[in-house]
């Protein structure tokens, strides 16, 4: 079983740990945030178990509108909740249907090099940025939510692995206690939840993210 394999069983059993809420949305920000970090940290695909899921739900569906797996889904079961839980009656049946065909799977979905190097990439310091110019083209849409999960995603993939955090993403890890403390708030909510409460919706939301994202490094400066 592949470590994404087993990752997806476990939200399943437990989708409020990793993504809040049964959403299939959610999900599919959080797989590409995971499989996007582990790619970028130097990490080799190899055959990984959703290779293919994409062109396989067109299929079923018999469209030929080019949409992701998750899109699909969503169509064909109305609602994120309908939707989260159909993605893994389909994933099953797609992971046989692949095992009868003989398609190699790849226990891991993806191989340490061993002269592994981490780069110097960083989410917080430059996809933030470029998200904040042109959120649809990493989130789909204007969203908070989209991205607290893109950016779950990326942070259970570095931990996975065992990557030290960068001093940009150990900044970041004070961001949640200084908008708890901003807004006087100490429910458990996290930071992409209390921003959306006092937000109009999820654009709005989006923008004063960064605004308050801003705010907190200029503070965190100053504090230097």
């Amino acid at each position: 079983m592949s470590n994404l394999t087993r990752l997806l069983q476990k939200i399943k059993d437990n989708p409020v740990i990793y993504i809040d809420k049964p959403s299939i949305t959610c999900l599919d920000l959080f797989v590409g945030g995971y499989l996007s970090q582990l790619g970028d940290l130097g990490l080799t695909p190899e055959g990984y178990p959703m290779e293919g899921f994409d062109e396989w739900m067109q299929e079923i569906a018999e469209t030929n509108v080019i949409k992701s797996w998750a899109g699909i889904i969503l169509f064909l079961f109305r609602s994120e909740r309908n939707a989260f839980y159909k993605f893994f009656e389909l994933f099953e049946k797609f992971i046989k249907q692949k095992n009868h065909s003989k398609i190699q799977e790849s226990e891991d979905i993806l191989r340490l090099r061993q002269d592994l190097m981490f780069p110097r990439f960083d989410i917080y310091k430059e996809i933030l940025g470029a998200i904040k110019k042109r959120p649809a083209m990493y989130l789909g849409t204007s969203s908070i939510t989209r991205l607290d999960m893109l950016l779950r995603g990326y942070s259970f993939a570095r931990r996975e692995v065992g990557v030290p955090p960068t001093e940009p993403e150990r900044e970041f890890e004070g961001f949640q206690s200084w908008v708890e403390e901003k807004y006087g708030i100490n429910s458990g909510q996290s930071w992409s939840k209390i921003i959306i409460f006092y937000s109009v919706d999820e654009d709005e939301a989006l923008q004063k993210f960064f605004e308050l994202f801003e705010e907190y490094l200029n503070r965190s400066k100053r504090l230097l």
